[in-house]
C-alpha cells in the first residue's frame, strides 16, 4: 500500500472521528473532552482504527448506530 493511500484512509478515519464526537456533543449534550473520551475509549473506535474492517469508510450514522448500541449496552 502506497503512502499515499495509508494517509488517505487516516483521513477518513480522523473525518468519521469527528463526525462521531460532534453528533454525541449535539445529541447527549456532552461537551467535547466527554465525547472523545466515549469515542476513543470505545469497541467502535478500535473498529474503525482496525483498516481491515472498512468501518473507517462507511456511513457516519451508520457508525454512530453502532457507537450508541455500544454506549446503551445493546451489544
Amino acid at each position: 500500500m502506497s503512502v499515499q493511500e495509508e494517509k488517505d484512509k487516516q483521513f477518513q478515519i480522523e473525518c468519521l472521528t469527528n463526525n462521531l464526537i460532534v453528533s454525541l456533543m449535539d445529541e447527549r449534550g456532552l461537551t467535547m473532552e466527554q465525547a472523545m473520551d466515549m469515542v476513543y475509549g470505545s469497541r467502535t473506535y478500535e473498529k474503525v482504527e482496525k483498516t481491515s474492517t472498512g468501518l473507517y469508510y462507511q456511513s457516519p450514522l451508520y457508525v454512530l448506530d453502532m457507537l450508541n448500541e455500544e454506549i446503551n449496552g445493546q451489544k
